[in-house]
């Protein structure tokens, strides 16, 4: 601690059941500092701010604000700390005009008013509805409930990805105003340009562990990948990263300028028969708008889809199944009846495909049920409940039911999520077996290193646009990292 000392987090660790998301998590944010928090998908950073902020208990380590041992057994516990966060979806009601929202948070009126005329909302009135409200609007309106709370520290997530440009320089040259004052900050952020123009210092997280902090100076964004990573940086690697493979013929799938709210902008790519196309992104990069608007959850602002040179629109994910695309959700629980058996789980595009039954249909069913649970080598012994297997099993149910049955375009979102090393290692022939036999895989993973054990090209995403395409012989992790913080020279084309 020093005199300057507004924020002391140390020893902080945290574990869900056998999962260790956090073991040693470090960070101080002295007056008039602004600290970037950084590290890749599942370094641990979501997991820490939620222990900063309140949302979760710690299970050891403590949280000194100015000095004292904070009580952040809660979000309200936290701000009336002095930490106040502003999230990365709007934490306003939108059911409620502005003033309600205003008096539940015990929100003073005056100052709010003025730090959204500050902020560049000009014409806010007390009694617009929140729901009429536009995303960029709301993530102002939050920023400003929070200054006018007058935090010794803000902590600002992502808050700058649903913003204009206009709004962004607005955003960060007010915080860095009132950092010279004497707030103190964390910024979570993807963006180097906005790390490099707000920040003075970068804390980054791998693995759990906070493993350096980097003043930010030329050649921040090189070191700050190798501390993600834990590895030296091959710069020459890029070099290789516009040599792609490609395949002939008509695409499966060829997406054109795809956009979607909040935060799709101009996406583009070919998916081929045959062809495993993976989808590199950090989080809250436009990849969960793509998969739902390809799997018929959510209509495009813009932009046009073909299936094998056929226009398509989608308006439910019926839609969608019935062009030949087939979604798994990285959320295990919304593809599986968990209360039915594993027969029954894989059988069930069987029962939707089939519209009458007879002997010979039933025993093809059953033959192609058992082929995929030997396959997959999936625990049938909790043949009450499939929601009775481990994570890992039931990630395989949803995968076998399409080795059982066949699919034309697999769309598959971070489908090892979670799951042990041993099952990811079952899982990645699976996926390329599927698409030798002529399926063609869409393959979203928030882990880099399953890009070249199970892709054959990867599309990089970063604000909600297509920002290179690798190849899997070039795609190591150094290359992703660097493509998916936008530290690349431009997207091949698709």
């Amino acid at each position: 601690m020093t005199d300057t000392s507004l924020l002391d987090a140390s020893g902080i660790a945290k574990s869900f059941g056998a999962v260790r998301a956090l073991t040693e998590a470090r960070l101080t944010v002295d007056r008039g500092e602004v600290v970037a928090l950084m590290g890749a998908n599942g370094a641990g950073k979501s997991t820490f701010v939620k222990i900063l902020t309140g949302a979760l208990r710690p299970d050891a380590g403590r949280v000194l604000i100015r000095g004292a041992e904070a009580s952040v057994g809660s979000p309200a516990e936290a701000r009336r700390s002095g930490l106040v966060p502003v999230y990365q979806e709007p934490s306003l009601i939108p059911d409620l005009d502005v003033a309600d929202n205003l008096r539940l948070g015990d929100t003073p009126v005056e100052p709010f008013r003025a730090w959204v005329a500050e902020l560049g909302i000009n014409r806010l009135k007390l009694s617009d509805m929140i729901g009429e409200l536009p995303l960029a609007t709301l993530r102002i309106l939050d920023l400003a409930r929070a200054l006018a709370a007058k935090p010794d520290v803000l902590l600002l997530d992502e808050m700058t990805a649903a913003l204009p440009t206009d709004l962004v320089e607005r955003v960060l040259k007010v915080v860095r105003a009132e950092a010279d004052e004497g707030l103190g900050v964390i910024y979570v952020s993807h963006r180097f340009a906005e790390i490099s123009q707000l920040c003075d210092r970068a804390s980054v997280l791998r693995d759990g562990r906070t493993v350096g902090d980097l003043p930010i100076e030329p050649g921040v964004e090189d070191r700050a990948v190798e501390l993600m990573l834990g590895q030296t940086l091959d710069l020459g690697a890029r070099e290789t990263s516009g040599a792609v493979t490609r395949k002939t013929g008509t695409p499966r799938l060829a997406v054109r300028t795809l956009a979607a709210r909040p935060k799709l902008s101009d996406v583009s790519f070919d998916l081929y028969p045959g062809e495993v196309l993976g989808v590199v992104a950090l989080e809250g990069q436009g990849q969960d708008e793509l998969f739902e608007v390809l799997a018929g959850f959510e209509r495009p602002g813009a932009g046009t889809i073909q299936v094998d040179g056929v226009p398509v629109r989608f308006s439910h994910p019926a839609d969608a199944i019935a062009a030949g695309l087939t979604f798994v959700p990285g959320n295990r629980s919304e593809a599986l009846l968990s209360q039915r058996p594993v027969r029954e789980n894989v059988a069930l595009p069987f029962a939707a495909r089939l519209r009458s039954w007879g002997q010979l249909k039933l025993r093809r069913e059953r033959e192609r049920v058992g082929y995929a649970i030997d396959k997959l080598q999936i625990d049938t012994r909790a043949q009450g409940e499939v929601q009775r297997l481990s994570g890992g099993n039931q990630q395989k149910v949803t995968i076998g039911r399409w080795i059982a049955t066949g699919v034309e375009t697999l769309l598959l979102f971070d489908p090892t999520r979670g799951i042990d090393v041993r099952t990811k290692r079952q899982i990645y022939p699976l996926v390329r077996e599927l698409a030798e036999n002529g399926a063609a895989v869409l393959y979203y993973t928030s882990e880099l290193a399953e890009i070249p054990q199970a892709c054959d090209r990867a599309v990089v995403i970063f604000n909600g646009r297509v920002v290179d395409v690798i190849d899997a012989s070039a795609a190591d992790e150094a290359t992703l990292m660097r493509a998916a913080y936008g530290l690349t020279n431009g997207a091949s084309a698709a």
